[in-house]
């Protein structure tokens, strides 16, 4: 399922899976650098990058795009995970900052085939006080607005082929089932430039960086086709033996973490499954 390849707009998809927390305060640049495990100092106002929380074992909690407004206000945008519950477990760690996080259900993601948007393109544009446009990798655009338009169709078919580029581009659509089992080396989020084994400490940082620089990641994210379709926990097996697990799936499209060195035939659940590239960002 390739991506868009024209310049034609599309209709407006709606993607309630996609929601917004936000950080604000005079200490939130600070508080998100010292809890998320990348370079928060590297943006400058207008700009995102992919970001995430690992739990003290360098497990990915939540993945999610880190988008800077100005000096004191952030928006997380969280693709599958709850901003509540994200939220609630941030709180912990805030002790004497200045920061607030504050879950924004009046705020909605859509999505818009625009085969004009840049495939990787870190920045975003104001179209309005609570209101803004990104370009999304896969010749996308996606909008969040405070107004959702209740008479838009649920439209199955277009959100599976959003879930399909997702994947196909190499970002993890982490079930909850999924959320803290896997490493950033695990997910290949050097892929999208998500984490960071130099800035100083975060929760997670040591397993990271020692993963890195003694080359100890032995499994990566895989791309797979199953023509009967796979949902993420189902099990992969080579030889009759299970080699690695299903993280995310779109139809018969899945991503699954195998080991790096893994050869030979695959099934989930009894039928073939082939490997497919990622699409480049």
């Amino acid at each position: 399922m390739p991506d868009n390849p024209t310049s034609v707009e599309s209709p407006v998809l709606p993607l309630p899976d996609h929601r917004l927390l936000a950080l604000t305060g005079k200490d939130a640049l600070a508080f998100a650098q010292a809890q998320f495990m990348n370079d928060v100092t590297t943006l400058a106002d207008g700009q995102w990058q992919w970001n995430g929380w690992l739990t003290p074992k360098g497990r990915v909690v939540a993945l999610f795009a880190l988008l800077r407004r100005d000096a004191e206000t952030l928006w997380l945008l969280l693709p599958d995970h709850s901003p509540d519950v994200l939220a609630e477990g941030l709180k912990k760690y805030v002790f004497r900052s200045k920061v607030a996080m504050t879950p924004r259900p009046d705020l909605h993601a859509s999505g818009v085939w625009d085969g004009a948007s840049g495939a990787d393109v870190r920045e975003f544009r104001r179209e309005g006080d609570d209101a803004i446009s990104i370009d999304w990798p896969g010749a996308r655009r996606l909008d969040i607005t405070p107004a959702r338009n209740a008479d838009t169709p649920t439209d199955d078919a277009a959100t599976m082929r959003w879930r399909d580029t997702d994947l196909r581009r190499g970002i993890p659509r982490l079930a909850e089932s999924q959320s803290a089992q896997w490493t950033p080396q695990q997910l290949s989020l050097d892929r999208l430039r998500a984490y960071s084994v130099k800035k100083g400490c975060y929760p997670g940082q040591e397993i990271v960086a020692r993963t890195h620089f003694l080359g100890q990641a032995k499994r990566g994210l895989v791309l797979l086709e199953t023509a009967t379709g796979a949902n993420p926990g189902d099990e992969i097996d080579s030889g009759g033996r299970v080699i690695g697990q299903v993280i995310a799936s779109a139809g018969r499209v899945v991503q699954a973490v195998l080991p790096l060195d893994a050869e030979g035939a695959l099934q989930i659940n009894n039928a073939p499954a082939t490997r497919q590239e990622f699409t480049p960002t």
